[in-house]
């Protein structure tokens, strides 16, 4: 049997963790190609406008799975660990794939408020014929690419002026969705730190910032940008999506930490329509600000 697993939003929430998790309960991995202009421009036609730009890339993804495998992998994100919520477009996500395509979607709803983690991979794997125990083994060797916080020391002691770069992984890690921001700003002789590479501060978190948010991703960036603020840092940037509105609202909280220590702060928004020139010019006077 083979398992499809679209390579954008949700997957980067624990990248290469599922293809692994599958491969070693024994299941063919199918994973769709990095994002490119057909992916792109296929979610677009099948997407309405008022849909964030990382979920129409995502919809291509699927799409490009179509036919290509037996199921195709789209669990259902409602709340992790520490019990706040995801992003709202992802608690659709199942019922849309069904939807936008023939192939059998394989889901299961990843609410840790009423289960565990790994008591949901057993579900999956009972659904898949696997026993318990060899869920848990899968599980056990299934890894994350790991040493975020070993890269982010090293970066941090670079002699280039060093810009810390703010958004979901899925906005981070997929270079078309970004336009290679990372690779532009090192062309422009700087060092690009990924914010998912800075180390948890919560105890760093002021009692003034200590906002309710019920989103995982802003409590995590929040406490995430108090640590790096620790240390010495040249410029931030923050990429969003068009048409976020939970990015709508944190970057008002994000800008403000930043602009409280003097740090210069670029907000930008990628969709279907940015283009690399107008995108590049702003890069090249942020840096020369810095």
């Amino acid at each position: 049997m083979k398992i499809g697993i679209p390579r954008a939003l949700i997957y980067w929430k624990r990248p290469f963790f599922w293809e692994s998790f599958f491969e070693n309960l024994g299941f063919e991995v199918l994973l769709s190609p990095k994002t490119n202009k057909e992916i792109v421009e296929t979610g677009v036609k099948i997407s309405d406008p008022e849909t964030c730009f990382s979920n129409k890339v995502y919809f291509g993804h699927l799409k490009w799975l179509e036919e290509k495998c037996d199921l195709i992998f789209v669990p259902r994100l409602k709340t992790n660990a520490e019990r706040l919520e995801y992003c709202p477009k992802f608690f659709g996500l199942p019922d849309l794939a069904k939807i936008l395509v023939k192939t059998k979607i394989l889901t299961a709803d990843f609410d840790e408020k009423k289960e565990s983690f790994e008591r949901t991979l057993l579900k999956i794997g009972k659904k898949l014929g696997k026993t318990e125990k060899e869920v848990e083994n899968a599980y056990k060797t299934a890894t994350e690419r790991g040493k975020k916080e070993e890269e982010f020391f090293e970066k941090i002691k670079s002699e280039r002026k060093k810009v810390v770069l703010i958004s979901h992984p899925y906005n981070l890690y997929d270079e078309y969705m970004n336009l290679r921001i990372a690779e532009r700003l090192k062309n422009l002789e700087t060092e690009p730190i990924f914010i998912d590479e800075v180390p948890r501060g919560s105890e760093l978190l002021e009692k003034e910032d200590e906002v309710e948010f019920h989103w995982e991703f802003a409590k995590e960036i929040m406490e995430r940008v108090a640590s790096v603020l620790n240390f010495k840092i040249d410029g931030a940037i923050e990429i969003s999506s068009f048409a976020c509105g939970c990015d709508a609202v944190l970057k008002e909280f994000v800008e403000k930490k930043f602009k409280e220590k003097g740090v210069p702060f670029l907000y930008l928004i990628i969709d279907e329509h940015t283009g690399e020139g107008g995108f590049q010019t702003r890069l090249e006077a942020f840096v020369d600000t810095i």
